[in-house]
């Protein structure tokens, strides 16, 4: 089969020919439909963040495909079965499992970083964390379900906690930000797009902001953030990894409110411990998304609740997979997919 591989830290991907991978007891071989082209791959061809499986490695941690082959004792499926896998699995038997928290497993798994992933043809996959995709989803579009769509879903839900009513200041529209604020509108925030891109606050407005900033042209905007939500917003996320964005975020929010930092960044940030004691601030982090919360979060994509097919701004076939990044590298559109079956 025909694969893109990661061979080290400032290399383009390399189209090769491998060997098919066969599906063990208790896996599914998948045909490949579509792939998303996730920032996380960028850190390690550009920024040298280690993977767990040492290069040669095949990237892609955002899949949507076809069942093409079962391994033994799995029931449930057949072969042709329109399917998403989430990007990161688990061993459902360790205390982070056992209490619900799947996404921070001991022995947590991720496509194209711990095993191979799906800028291939085929992979192979856990059954018991495979799920079938409604014909309502367009397939190809339905791979980002797997991560662009799902951390935010994860990060607005079981770890900001939003309620109907709740100021969100979303700091980032870029393919994950986006999500925060269509997911955070949806269940019933009103969202605060704060982003340097004219064109990402655009499509935050589309995606459901009610009001968008550009901190270039308003320096003193967490200012503005509490003026227009009467004292500060009950919650912010950091969508970027940048310590200055996740200090500021701190700042615009009221007594009481909740910092989620989902950006990834190796750095230290400095915020007033004071201020988090006195103030009763919540400071917490935001990792995937449980298994458990896919079928809820794909339902919610079949109904139109949350918007997919919109959120593709670009495809590319295999052989021009390094293209899709350098488009990734510029910061243009939301997301790019990596099409298999046309």
């Amino acid at each position: 089969m025909k694969a893109a591989v990661f061979h080290g830290p400032g290399q383009p991907l390399k189209i090769e020919e491998v060997p098919t991978p066969k599906p063990g007891p208790g896996q599914l071989l998948i045909k490949t439909a579509a792939c998303g082209v996730c920032h996380t791959d960028m850190h390690y061809i550009d920024h040298g963040v280690p993977t767990f499986k040492k290069p040669p490695l095949i990237l892609g941690h955002e899949p949507s495909g076809y069942v093409a082959g079962m391994g033994e004792g799995v029931t449930g499926f057949s072969e042709g079965d329109k399917i998403l896998l989430p990007a990161v699995y688990s061993c459902g038997s360790c205390s982070a499992c056992r209490s619900g928290r799947e996404n921070i497993c001991d022995t947590m798994i991720m496509f194209g970083n711990n095993v191979d992933g799906a800028y291939a043809e085929y992979l192979v996959a856990p059954a018991k964390d495979t799920f079938i995709m409604p014909d309502e989803i367009p397939l190809q579009e339905g791979a980002i379900i797997a991560d662009a769509i799902s951390t935010p879903y994860h990060a607005i839900v079981n770890r900001a906690c939003v309620k109907p009513g709740d100021y969100v200041v979303v700091l980032g529209c870029g393919g994950v930000g986006i999500n925060l604020v269509q997911v955070a509108a949806a269940v019933g925030g009103s969202v605060i797009a704060v982003d340097i891109n004219n064109d990402k606050l655009e499509w935050a407005k589309k995606f459901g902001a009610e009001v968008v900033i550009n901190p270039n042209d308003d320096e003193k905007w967490t200012k503005t953030v509490r003026k227009l939500t009467g004292g500060g917003a009950d919650i912010a996320i950091e969508a970027i990894g940048n310590p200055n964005t996740i200090e500021t975020a701190f700042n615009s929010l009221r007594t009481g409110g909740r910092l989620v930092v989902l950006g990834y960044t190796d750095k230290k940030i400095s915020i007033n411990a004071g201020k988090i004691m006195y103030r009763e601030m919540d400071i917490v982090g935001s990792l995937g998304c449980r298994v458990v919360d896919y079928p809820k979060l794909i339902e919610m994509c079949r109904m139109g609740k949350i918007k997919v097919k919109e959120l593709v701004t670009a495809r590319f076939k295999l052989e021009e997979i390094n293209d899709a990044f350098d488009l990734l590298r510029k910061g243009e559109g939301l997301r790019s997919i990596i099409v298999f079956d046309e």
